[in-house]
């Protein structure tokens, strides 16, 4: 199936707006992009007119757990942490996830195509994420990205649980020593696992040393969730002495160390930013943050961290940071293409370019001002929202099998 969006104004991040442009689709992916005479569109392709309309990539939210803990089901639909061992790198947020949780519809009204999903932060070490579109009739459709990162919680949350249980970790003392003898046993595991291997002998597989090492070979993202300074600092000072790809996670407390970790080139998906100060980690938290982060050159996405903040809410963020000092430009990067990058996820999501998975949201207007609206939203090439003007509501695709 070809699909050609016309005539919008055409945001493709990854470059200039384009005044009545083209993107033009084809089996899940964006085949070209451009003025409506460097565009060929084929005849027999499917035209959708987006004429006075904005177009661009679908958003990514890098940092949720939609789909592990569902709206308004309590603890049966709390799938998030597994509070039962502080190492947890074998337990994976895929294993967890209900597509058919109506978190995913609410992500596609707000132009949401692409999450990753965590574990929480109950433990040191609370598991893999996965990458998925939000919209799919089974996990395995909505996959693409099965091998993300690692989630990791440093601070207030694991020395909670585990201090409550009267059980290390409960001191950030303790949560920094799980950590550093985690690595450690990890790195005497591959060094036995491949002495065993070029020996010929057999080896007995540890699914929990087998994922930390993948991040001590840089395989995977370690995300780390820290909010005050000194924690982050020493998320900072872990990595260096493991020599793992570290991610900061909420970064409450980034901007007052933003020279810090640019100078360390350390990215920051920072959020939630719609949050009381609910515990002491958030005292210093401000809608600032995100302006005097991007502006010391620190590589900056803004996430949800839903259900804490609704998924739709994504854009709103970001407004409210431009609002607040954050670039216009710099906000929309900040939901597209930065989130992209800052794991690995560029050759597939993040901006309107050829090659690139076919997510595109068609909005009323500048989708950084609150009063537009997304319109239509395709994943991979396939209109699966758009907005009833009659009912005042968004309409998405049917999931269900039908006979």
């Amino acid at each position: 199936m070809t699909t050609a969006i016309i005539g919008g104004y055409v945001v493709p991040v990854e470059g200039q707006p384009i005044d009545g442009g083209t993107v033009l689709m084809e089996n899940g992916k964006i085949l070209a992009v451009g003025t409506q005479a460097e565009v060929d569109v084929p005849d027999g392709a499917e035209l959708v007119d987006a004429s006075g309309s904005w177009v661009l990539p679908g958003f990514i939210d890098a940092h949720a757990h939609l789909g592990v803990h569902e709206d308004g089901e309590g603890w049966s639909g709390n799938d998030t942490n597994e509070m039962t061992d502080p190492n947890g790198a074998r337990f994976r947020a895929l294993d967890g996830i209900d597509p058919y949780e109506v978190g995913f519809d609410d992500a596609l009204s707000g132009g949401v195509t692409s999450v990753v999903i965590k574990p929480g932060s109950g433990n040191p070490i609370g598991g893999q994420t996965v990458g998925v579109k939000t919209w799919g009739r089974t996990v395995l459709d909505m996959v693409f990205a099965e091998h993300v990162s690692v989630k990791s919680a440093l601070g207030e949350n694991p020395k909670r649980v585990y201090g409550d249980k009267d059980k290390t970790p409960s001191t950030r003392l303790g949560v920094a020593a799980v950590l550093r003898e985690a690595f450690t046993k990890a790195r005497n595991y591959a060094a036995q696992r491949d002495a065993a291997a070029a020996e010929g002998k057999p080896f007995e597989v540890d699914l929990t040393l087998e994922t930390l090492t993948r991040v001590l070979d840089g395989e995977l993202y370690w995300d780390q969730h820290t909010h005050r300074a000194d924690d982050i600092v020493t998320a900072v000072r872990i990595a260096e002495e493991f020599g793992y790809k570290l991610v900061v996670n909420h970064g409450t407390e980034g901007y007052l160390i933003a020279d810090f970790l640019a100078e360390r080139n350390v990215p920051v998906i920072l959020g939630p930013l719609f949050t009381s100060r609910s515990k002491v980690e958030l005292r210093h938290r401000t809608l600032r943050s995100a302006g005097i982060l991007a502006r010391a050159g620190v590589q900056l996405a803004i996430t949800t961290d839903h259900p804490v903040v609704p998924i739709n809410f994504l854009v709103y963020q970001a407004t409210l940071a431009v609002k607040d000092g954050l670039d216009p430009e710099t906000a929309l990067r900040a939901l597209t293409v930065n989130p992209a990058r800052i794991l690995g996820l560029d050759d597939r999501v993040g901006a309107l370019k050829p090659g690139l998975d076919a997510d595109v949201a068609i909005w009323s207007g500048d989708p950084l001002d609150v009063m537009n609206r997304a319109l239509r939203v395709f994943v991979r090439g396939r209109e699966v929202y758009h907005y009833d003007e009659a009912a005042g509501e968004g309409v998405v695709a049917d999931r269900r099998y039908r006979e």
